[in-house]
């Protein structure tokens, strides 16, 4: 019998290659939109991960998740059991405890005029709140400039979502997670809107409103704004945390993924990194890196080595082709592939004092949309 994978393998596979969902009960994720999308959230050995279930890619995986006689959930490979609700990863071989988290009791409430919660905010991961402030942005229109992964505005399109989230009903969503759900963290993205604060003035509004009403820590995440004044701004107004997301890495593939973005150019962002870790400290700012898009291991490796040795915390991504995009028939990454980054990487921060359980909040330290955490774990 082969030996069965290690759960950060399991799990680099599982998001590369996505998993065949026929309709499995739980918090059944979402279609387009802001990132995570076209995911499902699945809870394996007490891990919450978010994988691909929606799109061209997961349609052909070799991974299947079916609702077992009893109720329980079970992953399995070609036939094989991997993952099950009925055993642990005491088994021999390993097979890997597994269920779909619930949907989330606040999904079910509306604010006063008729606005259901869940399209303020969604839940992510297990205990993790987020909402896109601005469903919209500068560049989504024109493809000559926006990004090519891009879904931001399909959840607006498809009706569910709002273009524009209050600070007043972000914070009331807010307080309902964590009574009912036990939220433990929140993340505020947002579109880039065409302001020099490049959505800074959004966070900062939006988290002081939340902070009002209950004690959350939280990461904003935007575009590196013109004037550095804003990352004391937001940290005051109840920032925690701030990503400020570079993607990809070479100046050939960022011109190609991110033509109106990639304007920015990379040493525009380091030094705006060392402004906002000024401010934030060492290990609290962290950027996207997303693997698969052209940037070679090297790069990404050698990126994040500088990253680190700067403060910023490289979290490193599979990218997930998502439809109706332009690069929704773009290959994955293998696993092979971010195997090998991912084990750099975490040699990387093990060696360093930056990790992401030490983060206040964000993205890296859910780590759902990522193995890097369970890389970075192993001695």
């Amino acid at each position: 019998m082969a030996e069965a994978p290690s759960l950060g393998h399991l799990v680099t596979a599982l998001q590369v290659q996505g998993v065949v969902d026929p309709a499995v009960p739980g918090n059944a994720g979402r279609r387009g939109g802001a990132g995570p999308s076209d995911h499902r959230a699945l809870t394996i050995d007490g891990v919450t991960v978010m994988v691909p279930v929606y799109n061209a890619v997961s349609q052909a995986s070799p991974y299947h998740l079916s609702l077992e006689p009893d109720g329980g959930v079970a992953l399995r490979s070609d036939g094989a059991l991997l993952s099950t609700g009925a055993l642990g990863s005491d088994a021999t071989p390993p097979v890997y405890a597994t269920t779909t988290p619930p949907q989330p009791a606040f999904y079910g409430l509306s604010t006063a005029d008729g606005i259901p919660y869940k399209s303020i905010a969604l839940l992510h991961a297990r205990d993790v709140l987020a909402t896109t402030l601005l469903q919209t942005c500068i560049r989504f229109r024109n493809r000559a400039e926006a990004c090519q992964f891009c879904a931001i505005e399909q959840s607006l399109d498809d009706g569910r979502t709002l273009v524009r989230k209050t600070p007043e009903q972000v914070a009331e969503v807010a307080e309902a997670a964590v009574r009912l759900d036990g939220v433990k963290q929140l993340v505020l993205t947002t579109g880039t809107p065409n302001s020099d604060d490049r959505g800074a003035r959004l966070m900062a509004e939006t988290a002081a409103a939340v902070k009002a009403r209950v004690n959350l820590p939280i990461q904003g995440q935007c575009e590196p704004p013109a004037d550095p004044l804003w990352y004391g701004r937001m940290k005051a107004a109840g920032i925690d945390s701030l990503g400020m997301h570079l993607e990809v890495v070479e100046p050939e593939v960022r011109k190609r993924i991110l033509p109106g973005k990639s304007e920015l150019g990379l040493e525009q962002y380091f030094a705006a990194f060392a402004e906002a870790v000024a401010v934030f400290g060492r290990g609290q700012v962290s950027t996207y890196l997303l693997a698969g898009l052209g940037d070679s291991a090297a790069s990404l490796i050698t990126c994040s080595q500088r990253l680190i040795e700067l403060g910023v915390y490289p979290f490193v991504v599979p990218f997930v082709p998502i439809a109706g995009t332009p690069l929704e028939a773009h290959a994955a990454p293998s696993t092979a592939f971010m195997v090998e980054v991912y084990t750099a990487v975490a040699a990387l921060l093990r060696a360093s004092d930056l990790s992401s359980g030490a983060m206040a909040a964000g993205c890296a330290k859910c780590g759902a949309c990522s193995a890097l955490s369970l890389f970075e774990q192993q001695l």
